[in-house]
């Protein structure tokens, strides 16, 4: 198979970055996240491209950079909490290892406050996150092959999870 070893999806703040990061250790591979690619290439963080260009731009860079990402790593991948709204993007997830990293409303707001500067969460974050995820999760789940739960878990723990959902064996 070409592509990545393992693409993981799931809401703003469950911790892709952090876990992908740990399971391209643990498996001796390349790590790299869609919306790292997109502001390197654009020069300016999401937020910017949110509040000078809109959403509809922003998701224009991020399909293109899941396409790009999909056909030319082989390691693990990150992909944007939005990314699976495109169905096209949906569609070539299908012939990839995907995970779905879930948590609940009070996991995100332990992690992250919902106070960072995450353009969809701007007012009321915690009816937002809400909103996104009754909107998103049926979306993670039809293009996952495993669904691992963060909550109250370490980012070991869940990139342990992670590999034995996928029946990966560490480098």
């Amino acid at each position: 198979m070409t592509g990545p070893r393992i693409v993981l999806v799931g809401p703003m703040g469950v911790g892709k970055s952090t876990v992908g990061a740990l399971l391209a250790e643990l498996l001796g591979t390349d790590y790299r996240d869609t919306d790292a690619d997109i502001v390197a290439a654009q020069g300016r963080e999401i937020s910017d491209i949110f509040v000078q260009d809109g959403e509809p731009y922003f998701r224009e860079l991020e399909r293109a950079a899941v396409r790009a990402a999909l056909a030319g790593h082989e390691g693990v991948l990150a992909l944007g909490g939005g990314a699976i709204l495109d169905e096209g993007t949906r569609a070539l997830l299908a012939a990839h290892p995907v995970v779905y990293l879930s948590m609940d409303v009070e996991e995100a707001v332990r992690r992250t406050g919902l106070n960072v500067a995450r353009p969809l969460l701007a007012v009321n974050p915690r009816k937002q996150w809400r909103e996104l995820m009754d909107a998103r999760r049926h979306l993670y789940e039809e293009v996952a092959r495993a669904v691992v739960a963060t909550d109250g878990r370490t980012p070991e723990e869940v990139a342990r999870a992670v590999l034995d959902a996928l029946e990966l064996k560490q480098a």
